[in-house]
């Protein structure tokens, strides 16, 4: 079934905001989801640091804890700066979004850097988890999956690098 698109009538009650400014109405749900977006993003990176790290140190290989490695305490390392990194930046982003102040250029860091940077802890997690975090009874394959997914939802690190850039004028 095919619906019409041409003659379309809408009276004065059915238009939100005002004729002509629907893009400035939109733009405000999308911060919002952006930034409601990055928040889901640096929960699932959390929890995929926290169970690396419990891994680590539990996991037994030449009969001592991998997380005794200094490779792997630099891995854990790397993904808690992205971890902290993510939160604090979408924290302020949701605070100013919800002040009211002007926030643009802070949503698209907040999503671009927290799309980036939560590739990197669930690439480092299945470093660390080795074939385990691929299998469908661990919770690492399952965010690994909604994360890919969440990084491109509203547009990836590279989509807002460009915006930013835009932003300043590039």
């Amino acid at each position: 079934m095919r619906l019409p698109s041409k003659n379309v009538k809408a009276t004065a009650q059915d238009i939100i905001g005002q004729p002509g400014k629907g893009w400035e109405i939109i733009e405000k749900v999308l911060a919002k989801a952006k930034v409601a977006k990055s928040a889901e993003m640096v929960g699932m990176a959390q929890s995929a640091l926290e169970m690396t790290v419990e891994y680590a140190k539990q996991r037994i290989q030449f009969d001592r804890p991998i997380g005794s490695f200094q490779v792997i305490q630099q891995y854990c390392a790397n993904m808690a700066a992205d971890v902290e990194t993510s939160k604090y930046i979408t924290y302020k982003a949701g605070w100013m979004l919800d002040h009211g102040m002007p926030c643009d250029r802070e949503v698209i860091i907040a999503k671009g850097w927290t799309s980036g940077a939560t590739r990197r802890v669930a690439a480092l997690a299945h470093q660390i988890h080795g074939a385990l975090g691929f299998t469908a009874d661990h919770d690492l394959g399952l965010y690994y999956k909604r994360l890919k997914g969440a990084e491109l939802m509203f547009g990836d690190e590279e989509t807002h690098k460009e915006l930013l850039a835009q932003q300043m004028g590039f």
